[in-house]
């Protein structure tokens, strides 16, 4: 097998696996196939998938101060992203699941739901130790010393194999939809609220430690 081809399937393996935990992106992305087709929940995980790549692209051109930079300001991110989810979560609680069937503009619909994954996902910097985890676990040997051709091989692996995972779970998904009637949908997008918001919670909980845990220790 070609160098070409190892570095395409190493990247492949994970995007696919770095994907596969099921957070508050998934959920959401499970509530969006449910309420609004396969498609949604689709492209919901392609701004994800978007989000893995642009976190792989760090980790493979050994950014290590963007990395330091990061982890310094976690606390920033996990409150602010658990904020966000928390936000989402709620939007989700409130939506009535006959509006999101109805829509028209699916253009506009398709946009925000790439858009608020990618926000999602990028506003929780554990993603980027995540994927260094999964480099390491396939024996990935390209780096910033590496041409730009195999890291690009990579990049487009990592964007492949998430979009694999999210084309997968949405298509799953969508295949028990029709089983749902519109007050079960209501209950779905009622249950998948509160857990969105209580992830969000957790993460903006851990933020605000990491804000007073320093002061804590002067008593």
């Amino acid at each position: 097998m070609s160098d070409v081809m190892v570095n395409f399937f190493q990247g492949l393996l994970v995007g696919f696996g770095a994907s596969i935990p099921l957070g508050p992106v998934g959920i959401l992305c499970v509530q969006r196939t449910l309420s609004k087709g396969w498609h949604s929940g689709l492209i919901s995980g392609l701004g994800a998938a978007m989000a893995d790549t642009f976190y792989a692209a760090l980790a493979v051109m050994g950014l290590a101060y963007i990395q330091i930079l990061l982890q310094a300001h976690e606390k920033y991110f996990f409150s602010l992203g658990g904020l966000l989810i928390i936000y989402f979560g709620l939007r989700i609680y409130l939506t009535n699941p006959v509006k999101q069937i109805r829509q028209t503009n699916v253009k506009k619909r398709h946009l925000e739901d790439f858009i608020s994954t990618a926000l999602l996902t990028l506003s929780n910097p554990g993603s980027i130790v995540f994927i260094l985890g999964f480099f390491a676990l396939v024996g990935l040997k390209v780096n910033s010393s590496a041409g730009s051709f195999a890291i690009s091989t990579v990049l487009w692996g990592v964007f492949a194999g998430a979009g694999l995972w999210w084309y997968c779970l949405s298509m799953s998904v969508s295949i028990f939809r029709k089983k749902f009637r519109l007050k079960q949908l209501l209950m779905i997008n009622r249950v998948s609220g509160i857990i969105i918001m209580a992830l969000g919670l957790i993460s903006a909980s851990k933020g605000i430690w990491l804000f007073i845990a320093p002061y804590l220790k002067n008593f």
